[in-house]
């Protein structure tokens, strides 16, 4: 099924060329939405404008828009198409090209939607805990959103690779060890909690090691062991890995994302790459000697005074930092990886370091003219007092417990709607379970990836209004629909036909399906495809308020809607599926 706003434009580019030569079809049509129409092309102003200066003479918009009028050849798309205004063109669709495009969908198993032409291979970075923390709260919006874009992508027929960069390596690992050994190896297999509760171990180790003289002097000499390759070091490390990955996996089941073990590439995967990274950068005369560190300069990055910001390699000790495993990872990305596009899902405050370390990759040419580095900015989560959200004694707030009340108050919020009979307990824990998590997934994913947002659980599990909830009940009510009509919504064929304008809206907006899809994944941007999944709800609801299906006045028009609610149904849940919102199937 063609994006209406492509087939207008190529019509349009037709015309231009019919009309003022070859030379102009390449010209950007400048197709958008109309308040007095359903799209308007704006190409006369800017053509008048390039006119004028190839041909010397004053140009009027108007009388341009009335050339390619002229040459127009869409009477088998539109019931209508008017000049107005200073030179603009105003296009109505018309019903029947509107419906047989609607039934179109309903007939596509991928709702209109093409496979790229051309995949790429896109590495998608998010998640990214660290080792022997718990997740917190500013990992949820990276996970989220990270998980909406490959899902997007992978849809749209890229070869998509999730990889968790997890911080898995480092000088804390050297007092973790210790502290693990003091409470007991053993305790870890068991998931005693002196272990598994990360965030309290983390604490502990960190309190013996700023109190504790002889705990941290091992821990020091542990850290020489770990980055040695110790044998025994590592199986300790590696112990420690463990447990964080049960506990990582345990928080991705509850959030419904795609994340798995084999989606890591930590931090100690790259180890043996930063000393040839360092090299190469040396050999290529990019980096330098500066204070003792070796260390970039990327031109056009300045700190307060003026001065050349640094991009540091290898510390003044001979030590690398995360700097040295980023440039390492870009260098393997592109060299063994052979990716097209990487798309970091990581928190805005770190924009400078990926800016400067994107400058760094591209000055020792490991980033190709075809290959795109891209920060998908991710903004703070604040709480409803407009701060960062923190926990009432000011702590961090975990991101498990966190989901846990979600769904604790989504079903306080389920248990007052009335219904006719009451639900099996394990019906309602499952519904309840996909309301409080879908409720918080959506609310990340409605609003722009970089902005902040508050994290209000009264407004994200509200019924009504843009939220999740709104969005899951919106396809419970559809299915109701074809159990009370004693039919599946696949055995909806229609034919499709348009008597309503509510009828009209409804199915126009469903063909745009493809073209959000697009822009979203091109961008990197989910919340695009949510805005489009709740205009497709709130167009529904009208059709719903206007257009009887069961008691239509006839078996045609009945047929018809049950048709049209049956590809608003796959609409909606497909959309939802790619955002990871999960669909309850009753509510």
């Amino acid at each position: 099924m063609p994006d209406p706003q492509l087939v207008l434009s190529a019509r349009v580019q037709a015309a231009l060329s019919a009309a003022f030569g070859p030379s102009y079809a390449d010209a950007d049509p400048v197709i958008r939405p109309s308040q007095f129409a359903d799209l308007q092309s704006n190409v006369a102003l800017p053509l008048a404008k390039r006119l004028q200066a190839e041909q010397g003479e004053k140009q009027n918009p108007r009388a341009v828009a009335e050339e390619i009028l002229g040459e127009l050849d869409v009477a088998d798309l539109v019931s209508a198409v008017e000049v107005s205004g200073p030179g603009f063109l105003n296009f109505t669709f018309s019903d029947d090209w509107i419906a047989a495009q609607a039934q179109d969908v309903l007939g596509d198993e991928r709702l209109g939607v093409p496979r790229r032409e051309r995949p790429e291979k896109v590495i998608v970075e998010y998640s990214s805990p660290n080792v022997a923390k718990e997740m917190h709260v500013g990992h949820l919006r990276t996970t989220i959103v990270g998980d909406a874009i490959a899902r997007i992508l992978e849809f749209l027929g890229d070869d998509v690779v999730r990889d968790n960069h997890v911080g898995d390596w480092g000088t804390p690992f050297g007092m973790l060890i210790e502290q693990l050994l003091d409470v007991g190896v053993e305790k870890a297999a068991t998931d005693d909690s002196s272990v598994s509760d990360l965030t309290a171990f983390y604490q502990a180790a960190r309190q013996k090691f700023d109190s504790d003289e002889e705990f941290a002097t091992r821990s020091r000499q542990r850290v020489v062991m770990l980055q040695a390759g110790d044998a025994e070091t590592m199986r300790l490390w590696q112990i420690l890995v463990d447990v964080s990955k049960r506990y990582f996996n345990n928080v991705y089941r509850k959030l419904g994302v795609t994340l798995t073990d084999d989606d890591i590439k930590g931090e100690s995967f790259y180890n043996d790459l930063l000393a040839p990274t360092a090299q190469e950068l040396t050999d290529k005369g990019i980096a330098e000697i500066s204070e003792g560190a070796l260390v970039v300069f990327p031109p056009g990055f300045k700190g307060r005074e003026g001065d050349p910001l640094p991009v540091i390699v290898r510390k003044s000790d001979g030590g690398y930092n995360y700097s040295t495993t980023d440039l390492a990872t870009i260098r393997y990305r592109a060299d063994t990886e052979h990716a097209d596009r990487v798309v970091y899902v990581v928190g805005a405050p770190q924009a400078l370091h990926f800016q400067m370390a994107f400058a760094v990759a591209r000055m020792a040419g490991w980033v190709s003219d075809g290959m795109r580095l891209e920060h998908a900015e991710i903004g703070n989560v604040l709480g409803t007092d407009g701060k960062i959200l923190r926990t009432r004694a000011g702590g961090t707030v975990k991101l498990a417990e966190l989901l846990d009340e979600a769904v604790e108050r989504a079903g306080t919020e389920f248990d007052k709607i009335e219904r006719d009979q009451p639900l099996d307990e394990a019906v309602r824990a499952d519904i309840v379970a996909k309301v409080g998590i879908g409720a918080v997934k959506y609310a990340d994913l409605s609003v722009a990836l970089d902005s902040e947002y508050i994290f209000d659980f009264d407004r994200m599990i509200a019924f009504r209004g843009n939220t999740g909830p709104y969005l899951q009940y919106a396809t419970a009510r559809i299915r109701s629909i074809f159990q009370k009509a004693g039919v599946a919504p696949e055995q909806a064929t229609g034919p499709i036909r348009i008597t309503h304008p509510a009828e009209r809206a409804l199915a126009l907006r469903l063909l745009d399906f493809g073209a959000v899809l697009k822009q979203a994944g091109d961008t990197a941007e989910p919340h695009k495809l949510a805005a489009y999944v709740y205009s497709v709800a709130d167009a529904y609801t009208t059709f719903y308020e206007n257009c009887p299906v069961l008691k239509a006045p006839d078996e045609e028009t009945k047929a018809s809607r049950l048709a049209l609610c049956a590809v608003t149904l796959r609409t909606l849940e497909t959309g939802l599926e790619l955002l990871g919102v999960p669909v309850p199937e009753r509510m």
